[in-house]
């Protein structure tokens, strides 16, 4: 087994199970191999979260252009709205527990997370860059004001407000 073979196995037992079974037994079982092996490979638990997540990262960002319409959207709140609607199917929950995991782990001062969170987050404002209109005229503070955005309605829709975002999505400058 390799890094390559062994991510897509781990990041099918996060997104079951989330990041509390992220432990290295159950991940080791998971994967079909030991917690030795897996240390073998990552170097220590802390690097096999940081190598999980940023395939988690990249997981998301390919469904995300899969389930994205192939144009660009014709404006940022097109944009935020798309994506906010894209990660309300229920494909994409497993992706928003793994989040709001990662989340509260980094409100609890959880160092082993920050970078992972920052590494996931800079993907997704790369792909937010990447589907705003190309005459935007400063295409990274609307990636930024897209993302707050959408955390923003994600966070209310997963605490039973979606009314609330979704009114935040629709007061978002074109």
């Amino acid at each position: 087994m390799s890094r390559e073979t062994l991510l897509p196995l781990l990041a099918s037992h996060v997104m079951e199970h989330g990041l509390a079974a992220a432990s290295l037994r159950p991940l080791a079982s998971a994967a079909g191999t030991s917690d030795r092996m897996l240390l073998y490979h990552f170097g220590n638990k802390e690097a096999l979260v940081a190598a999980l997540l940023e395939y988690l990262a990249g997981m998301f960002a390919n469904a995300l252009d899969t389930a994205f319409p192939q144009e660009r959207a014709p404006s940022r709140r097109a944009c935020a709205k798309t994506v906010y609607e894209i990660t309300g199917r229920p494909e994409f929950a497993p992706f928003l527990r793994v989040w709001w995991d990662i989340v509260a782990g980094c409100s609890n001062n959880n160092a082993a997370y920050f970078d992972p969170a920052g590494g996931i987050m800079d993907v997704l404002l790369a792909w937010v860059v990447d589907h705003l209109p190309e005459s935007d005229p400063d295409p990274q503070a609307g990636a930024r004001a897209v993302m707050t955005v959408i955390e923003g309605a994600q966070m209310l829709r997963s605490v039973g407000r979606p009314d609330v975002g979704e009114a935040g999505l629709a007061a978002l400058e074109g």
